[in-house]
C-alpha cells in the first residue's frame, strides 16, 4: 500500500486518475469506488444514491451520486456495461466511504460490454501512483479518516 499526505494509493487497483478506483473482479465484473483523497476532498458524505441492478450505463455514466455538506457529484462508470450489484449499506450509511474506501464502502460492480477494452481508460501500478501523488499535491489534499 502506497501512502501519500496520509492517502492510501493500493497500487493494485485501477484510477481513472481523478476520484474513481477500480478492481477486476475473478468473474469478469469490475467494483467501483471512490479514492481515499475524494472521500477527504468531499468531507462527511451524508447521502448516496445508486442506479438500481439491471440498469445499463455508458461509458462515463454515473453509476452513483454522493453528496456531502461541501459537494455534490457522481461516480462515473470507466466503460458500459450494466450494474449487477451495488452497495446497499451506502443507502444507509454513506459515510462509510469516509471511513474504508477500499473496503467495505465499495459503491457498485458493473459487467461490462466489451471486457477487452473495459480498462483501457483507466491506469494502475506505478504510473497510477505518481499520477494520483500530483492530484493530491496540485490540491493539496492531506486525508484523513472519519470515525462511525
Amino acid at each position: 500500500m502506497n501512502e501519500f499526505h496520509g492517502c492510501e494509493i493500493p497500487a493494485n487497483l485501477f484510477y481513472d486518475l481523478d476520484y474513481v478506483w477500480v478492481r477486476p473482479e475473478h468473474d469478469g465484473t469490475l467494483t467501483l469506488g471512490v479514492t481515499d483523497p475524494a472521500q477527504a476532498i468531499a468531507g462527511r458524505l451524508h447521502y448516496a444514491r445508486i442506479k438500481k441492478l439491471d440498469v445499463h450505463v455508458d461509458a462515463g455514466r454515473h453509476v452513483a451520486t454522493l453528496e456531502s455538506s461541501k459537494w455534490v457529484g457522481g461516480v462515473p462508470s470507466p466503460c458500459a456495461g450494466v450494474i449487477v450489484a451495488r452497495n446497499e449499506a451506502l443507502l444507509e450509511k454513506p459515510h462509510l466511504i469516509n471511513i474504508d474506501p477500499y473496503g467495505d464502502a465499495w459503491i457498485a460492480r458493473i459487467k461490462p460490454d466489451d471486457a477487452a477494452h473495459a480498462l483501457d481508460h483507466v491506469t494502475t501500478g506505478a504510473q497510477a501512483v505518481v499520477a494520483l501523488e500530483a492530484w493530491i499535491q496540485r490540491y493539496d489534499v492531506q486525508c484523513m479518516r472519519c470515525s462511525d
